[in-house]
């Protein structure tokens, strides 16, 4: 038997999936893409702001920019099947962090499955970015915090593996 098979706490899970819009300016645009995410992940998305003033750009400092939506669990694991299947379940290798972490982004959100072109709304792009972790990795998030242990760390090449079983991605 494999050590992972013996010990639970080795196994790996995604622990969240963070979907984000970056519009560039406030106003209607950002509120469109707003119900874009809202209807693609079934889920009220929260706004980010600018930390700095780009006068090239029209970008202000503070004002609202992109909007992101976080999700966990089942959810998390349908929607990225779903987006998966919009890039033909194909990642970069160089997708890939040190710490077991990927991310991709999607050109168009009617790339998707089941999503149809709305002329009152427009065309979006939006970037996915997905946690992988063990069990356990609660202790860095608590309240009084502590390190997660070297040996417990996700790492690349596990998380790599861990995406091709269970999502069925090939890695590029």
């Amino acid at each position: 038997m494999s050590e992972v098979a013996q010990n639970p706490m080795r196994r790996l899970r995604i622990a969240k999936v963070v979907v984000n819009m970056a519009v560039g300016t406030s106003g209607e645009r950002l509120a469109k893409a707003a119900q874009v995410l809202e209807q693609l992940t079934g889920q009220k998305p929260s706004f980010r702001k600018a930390k700095k003033t780009i006068k090239e750009f029209g970008i202000k400092r503070g004002e609202n920019i992109a909007c992101v939506v976080t999700l966990t669990k089942d959810k998390a694991v349908e929607f990225l099947k779903r987006v998966l299947a919009a890039v033909d379940f194909k990642i970069k290798e160089t997708s890939f962090d040190e710490l077991g972490n990927f991310s991709f982004g999607i050109k168009e959100h009617i790339s998707l499955p089941g999503v149809k072109y709305d002329p009152m709304l427009g065309i979006f792009g939006f970037d996915v970015c997905v946690t992988i972790e063990r069990p356990g990795y609660r202790v860095a998030r608590r309240r009084k915090r502590s390190r997660v242990g070297k040996s417990h760390r996700v790492t690349r090449e596990e998380s790599m593996k861990f995406v091709e079983e269970f999502l069925g991605v090939k890695i590029v």
